[in-house]
């Protein structure tokens, strides 16, 4: 006789780094992963909001994640990113380190975030997953992207 075992629901994420650290954002948010381009700067934005790209002809607003984090921002490399994700109606480019690989993360392994971890308020995070040796803190989009605070932005409404 064999025996069904449950198949344990899991989050598909795409996993990136900010510093030492590694984040996680749910691929279903992701439209794509692109490398850094030029950034046109527009005036009167919040520091984390670097400008807009012309992405395949969509004006798309982009966010330095470390900046957004109150992290140290650090130079960009070879290996820096823009993770376009959509929240809705929202586009927007994320600024990250690297952007390393696409994982299944079983439900089980997510615990609720700690207040800060690697100097990110709680806020902005959905949970934190043990994996293995890996500590993965997986991001809240809703709150990162704020809407209200992204409103407010001329930027959006390019």
């Amino acid at each position: 006789m064999i025996e069904h075992k449950e198949l344990e629901a899991e989050v598909k994420v795409i996993v990136f780094r900010l510093r030492d650290e590694e984040y996680g954002v749910e691929v279903s948010q992701v439209n794509s992963i692109e490398k850094l381009e030029h950034i046109t700067r527009v005036p009167r934005t919040p520091k984390f909001v670097k400008g807009v790209i012309n992405l395949r002809g969509v004006v798309t607003p982009i966010i330095d994640l470390r900046s957004r984090f109150g992290l140290e921002e650090g130079d960009y490399t070879e290996s820096t990113r823009i993770i376009i994700v959509a929240l809705g109606e929202l586009e927007v480019g994320l600024i990250v380190d690297a952007a390393n690989d696409v994982i299944d993360i079983p439900q089980s392994a997510i615990e609720p975030p700690p207040e800060v971890v690697g100097g990110v308020k709680a806020t902005y995070l959905r949970g934190v997953a043990k994996l293995d040796k890996r500590l993965l803190i997986l991001l809240n989009l809703d709150k990162v992207l704020n809407t209200e605070e992204m409103k407010q932005l001329d930027v959006l409404e390019v």
